[in-house]
């Protein structure tokens, strides 16, 4: 069982000012939260991707590269890259660069992402949203496993002999795992071609993607693919504190970004009933002392046969001082009682 954090580099807006806080600061902030993620144990440490003005990160390779060099142990993983809008092969060289740096510690999730600014951003049409992410994917996995790449699509040049440089550690493989928001065809696609798979589960109740994942786990092995090296992860919203003040005070963060989100969704205000719904034991919400997140991390362990849980832990841009803490707490007691 490994514990992870995840990140998006939010940053909080300030409504005296009209504006964010400032990226550079957030950034080597995200570098010194992941030097101690390193210290205190934290198997993974996962970066997202976004191109809008309240996130700080758009190269989460760039944000990785940086922590490779401060860090020893940690797993670097993208949480996610947009690989609809990516290149493959430069997804691919930039994580066998990391992979190289950090020796050997890369690892690559890929999904749609939740948000479409890097279409019109990058120059893709979300007419072909669909058909983007399954040729790329495709062709990022033969990257990933063969030293020679012939391959062609309909929306991209083919590849004729070519090989792609520099290679990974491993053999040249680098681990890509299949993040999905919920999908049924994404799970079966995952199951299909063994990847390992990672679920956010961000609301309502956990309880409800079980069918989901034994789904995923049938089609695995449907596939012919080995039960020994089948990995399911679930990555969801996650702060831990001793303080129940601070536990309290997290409800405003925790709000300032569910509805600036949700204001372009129709989503309703974000409650303290939702709050707190969320914090109970069937909720999506891994919010509380140590005790309470680890016994709710054992129970997903229980509901769903995760090998990894990926605590996402910066929304709503917590200050520096409450994510070290929670970190600290996360690593050295969390992670004890889970493993």
């Amino acid at each position: 069982m490994e514990v992870g954090i995840g990140m998006f580099g939010d940053l909080a807006f300030d409504r005296n000012t009209g504006k964010y806080g400032d990226a550079g600061v957030k950034l080597r902030e995200i570098i010194s939260q992941v030097k101690l993620m390193d210290e205190v144990g934290i198997d993974v440490f996962a970066m997202g991707e976004h191109h809008r003005p309240d996130y700080a990160v758009s190269s989460p390779e760039m944000v990785l590269a940086a922590a490779a060099s401060v860090t020893k142990n940690i797993k670097l993983a993208s949480g996610v890259t947009v690989l609809s809008s990516s290149e493959p092969v430069k997804v691919y060289e930039d994580f066998a660069t990391l992979d190289l740096i950090s020796d050997g510690r890369a690892e690559i999730f890929v999904g749609r992402g939740s948000f479409i600014e890097s279409f019109p951003l990058y120059g893709y049409s979300l007419e072909d949203y669909e058909q983007l992410f399954d040729e790329k994917l495709e062709l990022l996995l033969k990257i990933n496993s063969e030293e020679n790449v012939s391959w062609t699509g309909k929306l991209r040049a083919p590849m004729k002999n070519q090989t792609v440089y520099p290679r990974a550690k491993n053999d040249g493989v680098i681990p890509i795992w299949r993040a999905v928001g919920g999908t049924p065809a994404s799970v079966l696609s995952a199951a299909k071609l063994g990847m390992p798979l990672i679920v956010a589960i961000i609301g309502g109740m956990p309880v409800q993607f079980k069918g989901l994942i034994d789904f995923y786990r049938q089609e695995y092995l449907k596939a012919g693919h080995d039960e020994s090296e089948m990995q399911i992860a679930i990555h969801s919203h996650t702060f831990v504190s001793e303080d129940q003040n601070v536990i309290d005070g997290y409800f405003q963060n925790y709000k300032s970004q569910m509805d600036r989100i949700g204001a372009s969704r129709g989503w309703a205000p974000y409650t303290k009933m939702q709050y707190d719904g969320g914090r109970a034991k069937e909720g999506a919400l891994f919010v509380g002392n140590v005790n309470e997140v680890a016994d709710k991390i054992n129970y997903m362990k229980e509901i769903f046969g995760i090998t990894r849980f990926i605590g996402h832990m910066d929304v709503g841009a917590p200050k520096n001082e409450l994510m070290m803490k929670s970190i600290e707490l996360f690593g050295e007691k969390v992670g004890q009682q889970v493993r």
